[in-house]
This record gives C-alpha cells, sequence and structure tokens, in this order.
C-alpha cells in the first residue's frame, strides 16, 4: 500500500477544512495510507510575524529537511503544471510520496532542488487551507484513477 504524507507550514487548522480533508483520507483507505502533518513552531512565527523573508524560507526548510524521504513534491506558485491524468502517475512508481506545503513566503530555491518535483495546483493564487483541499481531493482522485476506480470520470 503506497504512503502518503502531506506536509504544511501552518499556524492552525480550520475545524472545516479539515473534515473536508478526512473524508477524503477516509475514501482513500483502501488505495493509500495518508498523513496531515502540520508543522508550525515559533521560529516559524517569528520571522512571518516579522516579515523576514529569507529567514522564514529557510525555517521552512530546517522544518521540512527531516522528512526529504521517498518522492519528495513541493506545492510552488512556479511549479510545473499538470492534469490529473499526469498527476496520477506519480502513484504508479512510487511507494512514498510527500507533499509539501510552504509558508507564506513559499520554498527557497535550496529546498526545492531537493525535492523530486514542484508542481502548482493553479495559476491562480489560493488560500493554504483552500489549495489543502484541492491537494487532497487530487491525491484521491489519481488513486481512483490508478485503480480504475469511476470516481474519476
Amino acid at each position: 500500500m503506497i504512503k502518503i504524507n502531506v506536509y504544511s507550514i501552518e499556524k492552525k487548522e480550520d475545524r472545516f477544512v479539515e473534515s473536508i480533508i478526512n473524508e477524503f483520507k477516509k475514501s482513500s483507505l483502501n488505495y493509500a495510507k495518508i498523513e496531515n502533518i502540520v508543522i508550525f513552531n515559533n521560529k516559524i512565527s517569528n520571522f512571518q510575524k516579522n516579515s523576514l523573508e529569507v529567514e522564514a524560507k529557510l525555517s521552512y526548510l530546517e522544518a521540512f529537511k527531516p522528512y526529504l524521504k521517498g518522492f519528495n513534491v513541493a506545492l510552488d506558485v512556479n511549479g510545473k503544471m499538470m492534469d490529473s491524468i499526469k498527476f496520477s502517475k506519480f502513484f504508479e512508481t512510487n511507494s512514498e510520496i510527500n507533499f509539501f506545503i510552504g509558508g507564506a513566503f513559499g520554498f527557497s530555491k535550496e529546498f526545492l532542488d531537493l525535492c523530486d518535483v514542484s508542481i502548482s495546483l493553479s495559476e491562480m493564487t489560493m488560500a493554504h487551507k483552500i489549495a489543502k483541499v484541492v491537494l487532497f481531493e487530487q491525491i484521491f482522485r489519481a488513486l481512483t484513477i490508478v485503480n480504475n476506480h469511476p470516481y474519476h470520470k
């Protein structure tokens, strides 16, 4: 069974968003084990609060670096655009996939270089919590594509 981890820099989870994410996680149980890991610490908080972009990006790198194993995907505004079919290819050949959603300032080039790929969910800018819901829906959709389930049609 494939292992999927979604790591995000967030102050706290929104209960409404969390309930939607949990529905997609529950629907995915037959295909994958999915974890939703929220990371936020005082260092990140201080750098973001004081608009220290370089330091904030460095703190995201420090927070995420221990989790860079398996196939690593960064969500980035300048990342590769792809449709759901191309996205589902990630799930055909990898036994562990990690998705990373950065903080308010996005990612440093150094972090993006450590990932296998960076993707963009849309050309439009969206709130982190909306991006996270879209990502979980697309993960479920990709799993149904790979497993020939009719949800994706």
